[in-house]
């Protein structure tokens, strides 16, 4: 009897806080997701439960297998750091349209630092939210001598039979996920293979994301298996005469992936050796009409902060107008938005790569070897190779990643000084700058604005106030017309841009490139719409953007109706400006090469030259209204999984310093 008794104590010592924080943890993920998402269908919320349980049971484990006294305050700790995490991560999505990374809160204090006005703003603004975070912490605090009891129980016996039973759990969990395998992005595939973090937010909720941010930061993408290549068929009795056909030139380096292949095989290392099979078999883009276009002209590359199409005006904005018009028109350009907002979207257009997620791609991108960058290529052309970015020197690790990529760097507190505005002048940047270069013989300069950066108010903007006059007759919200405002100082900007290359004589020989870092994401669903005029397809229409590519010699305009996106930036400037690089080791493509369009987003969903893939939704729309199959949809899986993890796999293994070291371009 008594020890039945102890047995019955054992459980219920453990099994009260595990009810209780199931209760909490899964109160706390619902919340997060309508409040970040407005929605949460049937199986979202039934495997966001069934990661709930084994989540709290660890933490009961930890409450209740230790001394109740140290117990109740454990209990109200696993609480509130469970209640903190997604608290912050709720008032980070509304802020940036991201969820923060474990990698990220590393980095808290440089955040903190440069934007703590901002977050203040954006904590109050989240008021609600907190509050609803507050209140599990309350409850604990007040219900802890309820939980966590004092009775007389083996401690040890308890906790090792429950770990076991925590563990169990956990593994009926992830079997019935890995049998769930119904459906192109199925739960197991998401799981186990894809790297989504919003979509693993949707599914799994933000206590699992983050162990599986953790696992990939750690152990990296899983690689997809490649299938055999087919054998050839057998000839014809009687072949006809082979038809000739044009010799065609592609976009590649000589590389002996099947030496590679070899010695990765006898060093018995599985990721290398799928990679050099992967890239092998990779179609390359092929050289075209547009190759060489711009060979010995200089280069301007402005990735601008928080640019749209929607900004530009004839009236309002005359010079980005004109560059938009008069050069080459990309019809279906996107700028998709990544994991850590401005970084991840400069990494994706200067290294024609998708970020990893869970890291600061670019940052991490400092200590490895890239051929590619345009720095390291137009400086072995004998060019002046420089950046400026008008924020802080070492905001994101610029001051390691950009001369990493070949450019002398200057930022704020390191060769740049600027007035002190929030956001900065990019006017004021341009007029600092431009006499730094233009005078020299040849030139290749990249600059990342600022002026454009949320928030979009009148009183929080210094760029707003200064352009106030341009946009206050105009029908829009104080948020829209802010935002228009400090974009026109982008259009200032280039205005000064273009008026002093053509005093020095350099404006023909000079080519402009500009494209967003992300969507202007500090204005909500509503008053994107307002901006656009009606309500926006948050799922692609938002990410709608231009690609601005000018040179004053070109005699009329180029149309692109090619689906692309900012990934494609940076191969597509290498094959105009015929600078050498392999289309095959870049997840990006030459937009202007025969190659089908394809525009991948963060979330797995992709636009196709057949239809539209909504990831979350798990289908297929094609060109014609119809809905595809699953085959169509699994054929895009793999080639957006295999530009994820592969483009990871670059940057983890350094790829490109073992394929090509020396032999580089």
């Amino acid at each position: 009897m008594n020890s039945n008794k102890t047995i019955m104590q054992d459980w219920r010592s453990m099994l009260r806080p595990t009810l209780f924080l199931i209760a909490v943890i899964y109160y706390d993920e619902i919340f997060l997701k309508f409040y970040c998402f407005g929605a949460m269908d049937l199986s979202d919320a039934f495997f966001t439960l069934l990661f709930t349980v084994p989540i709290a049971m660890g933490m009961g484990l930890i409450c209740g297998g230790i001394a109740p006294r140290y117990g109740r305050w454990m209990l109200v700790l696993c609480t509130a750091i469970v209640s903190l995490w997604l608290g912050g991560q709720m008032a980070y999505y509304h802020m940036f349209k991201a969820f923060t990374t474990i990698f990220s809160m590393t980095k808290l204090g440089m955040v903190a630092t440069s934007f703590g006005d901002m977050v203040g703003g954006n904590i109050v603004s989240n008021w609600f939210s907190i509050m609803m975070m507050v209140i599990p912490v309350l409850i604990t605090l007040f219900l802890r001598n309820v939980i966590v009891r004092d009775e007389d129980c083996d401690v040890q016996h308890r906790v090792i039979k429950w770990g076991i039973f925590t563990a169990t759990v956990q593994l009926g969990v992830l079997g019935i996920v890995m049998l769930s395998g119904g459906g192109a992005m199925s739960p197991s595939y998401l799981y186990a293979q894809a790297a989504a973090p919003v979509l693993e937010v949707r599914q799994f909720g933000m206590l699992t994301q983050t162990q599986l941010d953790f696992r990939r930061v750690l152990f990296g993408i899983e690689l997809e298996e490649l299938d055999k290549i087919p054998e050839p068929p057998e000839p014809p009795v009687k072949p006809l005469p082979p038809i000739p056909e044009p010799v065609r030139q592609y976009n590649v380096l000589e590389i002996d992936f099947d030496s590679l292949a070899a010695d990765a095989l006898i060093a018995e290392d599985e990721q290398l050796l799928a990679m050099h099979r992967h890239f092998a078999q990779r179609g390359p883009t092929a050289k075209n009409e547009w190759t060489g276009e711009f060979e010995g002209k200089n280069l301007i590359w402005i990735v601008a902060e928080g640019f749209c199409t929607l900004a530009m005006d004839p009236e309002r904005t005359p010079t980005l107008w004109k560059l938009a018009n008069e050069g080459f028109q990309f019809e279906n350009f996107y700028t998709p938005l990544w994991g850590v907002s401005t970084s991840d979207g400069e990494y994706v257009t200067t290294t024609g790569l998708v970020p990893k997620p869970g890291v600061w791609s670019y940052s991490q991108s400092a200590e490895n070897y890239m051929p590619f960058a345009f720095g390291n290529q137009f400086k072995k052309l004998g060019y002046t190779t420089q950046a400026y970015h008008n924020y802080l020197y070492t905001y994101y690790d610029r001051d390691q990643s950009y001369p990493n990529m070949g450019y002398d760097y200057y930022g704020l507190g390191n060769g740049l000084e600027l007035e002190e505005l929030w956001p900065p002048s990019d006017l004021e940047m341009m007029e600092e700058i431009v006499p730094r270069f233009v005078n020299e013989e040849q030139f290749m300069v990249y600059c990342l604005t600022v002026s454009g950066h949320l928030n979009y108010t009148y009183e929080e903007n210094a760029m707003a106030q200064r352009h106030w006059d341009s946009v206050a007759e105009l029908e829009y919200s104080e948020a829209v017309k802010s935002y228009l405002a400090c974009q026109m100082e982008l259009e200032m900007a280039l205005t000064s841009l273009v008026e002093q290359l053509e005093e020095a004589g350099k404006l023909d020989d000079t080519v402009i490139a500009i494209s967003g870092d992300h969507y202007p994401y500090g204005l909500t669903d509503e008053e994107y719409s307002e901006l656009l005029g009606h309500p926006v397809d948050t799922q692609f229409e938002i990410y709608e953007n231009s690609f601005i590519l000018w040179n004053s010699e070109m005699e009329e305009p180029v149309v692109v109706d090619k689906l692309s996106s900012s990934l494609d930036v940076m191969p597509t400037l290498a094959n105009l400006f015929g600078l050498p690089y392999d289309s095959r080791l870049v997840a990006g493509q030459d937009i202007l090469s025969d190659s089908e369009g394809f525009v991948l987003f963060s979330d797995y969903s992709a636009l196709t030259e057949y239809g539209s893939y909504n990831a979350h939704e798990d289908v297929f729309t094609a060109v014609d209204g119809g809905v595809m199959d699953e085959k169509m949809m699994r054929e895009i899986l793999e080639e957006s999984q295999n530009r994820v993890a592969y483009s990871a796999a670059i940057l983890d293994t350094n790829y490109y310093e073992l394929v090509l070291g020396d032999n580089a371009p």
